[in-house]
């Protein structure tokens, strides 16, 4: 790079689980010399760039990476509502347990999340309410996590209306403008690590969660095609993988970033949280 200012304004794409590879991509940008001035993230993105905004990533990625067998399964508060099958509260009790939510306007950068009001299709920026309530709003995937309502108004998940929302991060004149992309389509390759406690953590969170996919999928066709039928939990994916995807290219075409972190769409599905030391690793090698 030309400049010679090493301050950065930081961008956060939506992703899932392939966000948590936000925190390898934080901890190399920290260890090159860079000073993060600014964050704002969507969905996933909110997520690790909100916990860092309070000097708690550190603990955050500890306690991600100690995740193991049935303990995402146990965070995961499923209920019969129609608006989404999990409160998405549970996660938050934890956290609260090494991060002290509080106001946006009060964290030591300035910070925003982005989340989507669908009933007047908008994108809502949030840089002045509760970390935690705008987090959960950022997440709420929609008919999956139940949505967040705040000052009146039922909010979901960022990435349905701005997976990288470049436009709001806060940007004084010299800062390097970086935006971590969790959604390209080139091919993922795998970063080098110690795979083993990984794959018995994944062994154990793929039987129960395919017992739960089970309860939203429809395994055969109908008739003489051969070409399966998708069922609720994978066209759900799909169809949020390739509207982001979308997304993400046009933000791109029209705001070009100083540095361009991607990570492939490829890398892990949404709910794969079991690898997230491996997302972190890739982030760090990106």
């Amino acid at each position: 790079m030309k400049t010679s200012e090493k301050n950065v304004a930081l961008v956060l794409s939506s992703g899932g689980a392939r966000g948590m590879a936000h925190v390898g991509v934080i901890d190399e940008l920290e260890k090159a010399g860079y000073t993060i001035r600014s964050i704002a993230g969507s969905s996933i993105g909110t997520v690790v760039g909100g916990i860092y905004a309070t000097g708690n990533l550190n603990a955050f990625a500890e306690w991600v990476n100690n995740l193991h067998k049935f303990d995402v399964f146990r965070l995961m508060d499923f209920t019969l509502s129609t608006q989404g099958f999990i409160k998405g509260e549970k996660v938050f009790e934890e956290i609260r347990k090494f991060v002290e939510d509080r106001n946006i306007e009060d964290l030591d950068i300035p910070f925003a999340a982005i989340a989507a009001d669908v009933f007047n299709r908008r994108e809502v920026v949030l840089n002045k309410e509760s970390l935690f309530h705008a987090v959960r709003a950022s997440i709420a995937i929609p008919t999956v996590l139940q949505p967040k309502k705040i000052n009146g108004i039922e909010l979901v998940d960022g990435g349905v209306v701005n997976p990288i929302p470049v436009e709001h991060v806060h940007r004084s004149r010299n800062d390097i403008l970086v935006v971590v992309d969790m959604n390209s389509t080139f091919p993922y390759k795998k970063p080098q690590f110690d795979k083993a406690a990984q794959e018995l953590n994944k062994n154990q969170y793929k039987k129960v969660f395919e017992r739960l996919k089970k309860k939203f999928r429809y395994n055969h066709s109908h008739g003489k095609s051969s070409s399966p039928r998708l069922g609720y939990y994978e066209l759900l994916q799909k169809s949020m993988n390739l509207m982001q995807e979308k997304l993400s290219e046009m933000i791109l075409e029209k705001y070009q970033p100083d540095l361009l972190i991607r990570i492939s769409r490829k890398a892990c599905k949404t709910f794969e949280f079991y690898r997230s030391n491996e997302m972190i690793e890739a982030g760090k090698e990106a």
